[in-house]
Parts: structure tokens; C-alpha cells; sequence
């Protein structure tokens, strides 16, 4: 299965799925024109990843800022992972959020309560200029 590679712009995440290591990351800003349809090659790949998915899987989601209409792309994103889950193989999301970004630790962990997948919140250390 060919890995899914998306470069991000000012819109819409960097994506690299890859199903020959398990690794799924989203990482950059997520407010496109049209969610539904930015977001329906990931579900798509995510489906046949399904199919012959490693025993484990991580996704690694680091976004900086998300509107409304990609946070419900985002949950059914986790909808399909959570089926991963069900058929016997292990998926862990782990969700990066800025240490002062009080809002994107909310928001994983308002997914953490309705998703029944392991979340891992993890801290980022914002990187001052010249450091």
C-alpha cells in the first residue's frame, strides 16, 4: 500500500501516513475551504489501511490550530482508527499541543473522553528564536 503524502499549506496539514510502519502524522494548521473534501483521501486511505493494518499504529497529531467543520473530519477520522482497534490491533494517538495552548489540550482531550482509543497527550516546548 503507497503512503499517503500530503505537504501542508497555510490551510490545510502536512499529512504522512505510512502503512508499511504504522505511522500516521497530521501536523500544521487545518482550516480549509472544504473539510469533507481534504479530508476524504485520508478517510479513504485510512479504510484500506484497515484492511491490513500493523499490529500497531500511531497517530501522531500536531496541529496548530483547527476549525469546526475539520474537528468533525478529525473525530471520524478517529472512527475509522477506532475500528483498527476493534479487529485486535493496537492504535495509540498521540496528541501534541504547545505548553501555553490551554485550547488544543482541551480539544484532545474532549476526543480522548468519545474515542475508545489510547491518547497520549504530549507537551511541546515552544522554541524561542536563536535557541
Amino acid at each position: 500500500m503507497e503512503p499517503l503524502k500530503l505537504e501542508g499549506t497555510g490551510k490545510t496539514p502536512t499529512v504522512a501516513f505510512n502503512a508499511a510502519t504504522g505511522l500516521l502524522e497530521l501536523r500544521g494548521r487545518s482550516i480549509p475551504e472544504n473539510s469533507i473534501e481534504f479530508y476524504k483521501p485520508l478517510m479513504d486511505w485510512v479504510d484500506a489501511y484497515a484492511r491490513t493494518a500493523q499490529a500497531r499504529t500511531a497517530l501522531h497529531v500536531q496541529l496548530e490550530y483547527f476549525n469546526t467543520s475539520s474537528s468533525k473530519c478529525i473525530l471520524d477520522l478517529f472512527k475509522k482508527l477506532e475500528f483498527v482497534r476493534a479487529s485486535g490491533h493496537e492504535v495509540t494517538v498521540y496528541w501534541h499541543y504547545e505548553a501555553d495552548d490551554e485550547d488544543m489540550l482541551e480539544a484532545g482531550e474532549d476526543y480522548q473522553a468519545i474515542i475508545n482509543i489510547p491518547f497520549k497527550m504530549v507537551q511541546i516546548q515552544e522554541v524561542k528564536d536563536g535557541q
